[in-house]
């Protein structure tokens, strides 16, 4: 089952783990078992720490539990962890095998302390580059507390029982049946969303810091950037963030960020906390900016109100709240998101195997959608509003090969149709004719750009039509002290590399700024 490079690596981690446990398998005579038992079998021939039982009863076959000796078993894999889910099996051996896990003391003791039995079902898909950290998480907290279980749903492997609850988007997430959340979270926020007095909490603990030099509102790559280089100056620096990492968390290839061959978007988003954290950054992560109080003659401070109700004070700030995919805002978008209409081809895709889908959108972001789709999906239709694809000609010529892709340029979309809950297709007009036409399918992937995040600052500085952040060439809008970096403003070409240079930039001017603000005036003779 696993390869030799694998092995070897897998041998490495298994000398880790400290205390003996079983893993117990619930098969049947499908191959999708065969394959797992074969997977099972290879684990503990690396150890003799572990132990492989296959009398197991469950329901889902195949399927196989870990469980520490005397213990009731609380992760269940109903799924051939490999892909992007082999770290999660990994990670999941390690923690139930005794090794201790890489997050905060007092995080670990939220998690012991959760007060209830709580029973996740996570449906993933193994290409899905978001559904590792719920996963990880979730198993972890399974982990720690003995009234948490975690059970890993391959929905490709099972889809039946996907095609039953109407699940079309990963990861998906049920808490004792119910609907718990859907898309990335990590552990910090699924947490706080059951610890239902963690926000107060954090309110009050926040209210009590001193005021900053350098606050970062938004922990992307531009936040990152200006973080590391505002704390290389030697101040008092702070990250906001609703998530750090931003959206460089939902891409899957990074190949254009120069020195750097090729990453995933998750691990770059970690390699940007970690080198942050190297110089003292306080990174405050899972809150939401909400006011920008400009600032005020009494004390020169700037304030940020939270929405958990607290306010940080700071000398300067540097707004990099990023930006988010647009939406087509046509009916049936909104009433279907999750229902067959989705952002993420790579997350996504693999649900809709053997469907007919649509890309809305003829850009680098929609094409790539519709060529990874192409080899999954039984057939692709491309809507463009132009007159042409925008994408880049190796893209377009590479589309154009692909026998199961139908591309309709001077498409213009107006309603996502549905039935029964979920997407059952998309009419558009055709601007050259003018006639309405419906194309049957059953899913939508929107791939039309992004809208800055900046809502929030509306009446509070100058914002351009499209809503994005005036800057000037040093990162500085029209509030002194305040300044901004990233896709949230109107520097031109959204890409990383852009980003993290404005970032660094607007570091550098507030740096600048707070020099020329505290230096002495001089008194006339």
């Amino acid at each position: 089952m696993l390869d030799a490079n694998l092995r070897a690596q897998l041998k490495a981690y298994l000398e880790r783990v400290k205390l003996p446990f079983e893993i117990t398998a619930s098969l049947d005579d499908s191959a999708a078992a065969q394959e797992m038992h074969g997977l099972l079998q290879d684990i503990i021939s690396l150890t003799d720490k572990i132990t492989l039982k296959t009398d197991g009863t469950d329901s889902r076959k195949p399927s196989f539990t870990l469980n520490r000796l005397g213990e009731a078993a609380r992760i269940r894999f109903a799924a051939i962890p490999m892909g992007h889910e082999f770290t999660s099996l990994v990670l999941a051996l390690l923690q139930v095998g005794g090794h201790p896990p890489k997050i905060e003391a007092e995080l670990v003791e939220q998690i012991r302390n959760l007060d209830g039995d709580f029973r996740f079902e996570t449906y993933m898909s193994l290409t899905c580059h978001n559904c590792p950290d719920v996963v990880q998480a979730l198993n972890l907290m399974a982990v720690l507390n003995p009234r948490v279980h975690s059970v890993v749903i391959d929905g490709g492997l099972y889809q039946k029982e996907v095609a039953e609850r109407q699940i079309m988007a990963v990861p998906m997430v049920f808490l004792n049946g119910e609907l718990f959340g859907q898309g990335r979270m990590d552990v910090e926020a699924i947490v706080a969303k059951l610890d239902i007095g963690a926000a107060a909490r954090d309110a009050v603990k926040l209210n009590a810091k001193y005021a900053y030099d350098v606050l970062i509102v938004g922990g992307g790559p531009a936040g990152a950037a200006a973080a590391v280089y505002a704390a290389r100056k030697g101040i008092r620096t702070g990250v906001l963030a609703e998530r750090f990492g931003g959206q460089t968390l939902d891409t899957l290839g990074i190949e254009n960020f120069i020195s750097v061959l090729e990453t995933d978007g998750p691990k770059f988003a970690l390699a940007l906390e970690q080198h942050a954290k190297q110089y003292g950054v306080e990174i405050l992560n899972l809150q939401r900016a909400e006011k920008l109080i400009p600032a005020s003659e009494k004390n020169g401070l700037i304030s940020i109100e939270l929405a958990n109700g607290a306010t940080l004070k700071s000398k300067t700030v540097i707004l990099s709240t990023g930006a988010r995919w647009r939406e087509v805002n046509v009916p049936g978008e909104k009433e279907y998101r999750n229902k067959g209409v989705a952002y993420c081809p790579h997350c996504d895709g693999p649900l809709f195997k053997g469907k007919r889908v649509a890309v809305i959108g003829g850009g680098n972001s929609g094409v790539e959608a519709a060529i990874d789709l192409a080899g999954i999906v039984g057939h692709v239709t491309l809507i463009e509003f132009g007159d042409q694809l925008r994408a880049d000609a190796v893209l377009v010529s590479k589309l154009k090969s692909l026998p199961n892709v139908v591309v309709h340029t001077q498409a213009q979309t107006t309603e996502i149709t549905g039935v029964d809950g979920k997407v059952n297709g998309l009419r558009y007009v055709d601007r050259a004719s003018g006639d309405s036409k419906h194309v049957a399918l059953e899913g939508v992937f929107v791939q039309i750009g992004l809208v800055p995040n900046s809502e929030w600052l509306k009446g509070t500085l100058e914002l351009s039509r499209h809503g994005e952040i005036v800057v000037d060439a040093r990162g500085q809008t029209s509030l002194p002290g305040v300044f901004a970096a990233g896709d949230v403003t109107t520097v031109p070409f959204k890409q990383i590399i852009i980003a993290t240079g404005d970032g660094a930039k607007a570091a550098l001017g507030a740096f600048d700024h707070l020099i020329r603000a505290s230096a002495p005036v001089a008194l006339a003779a």
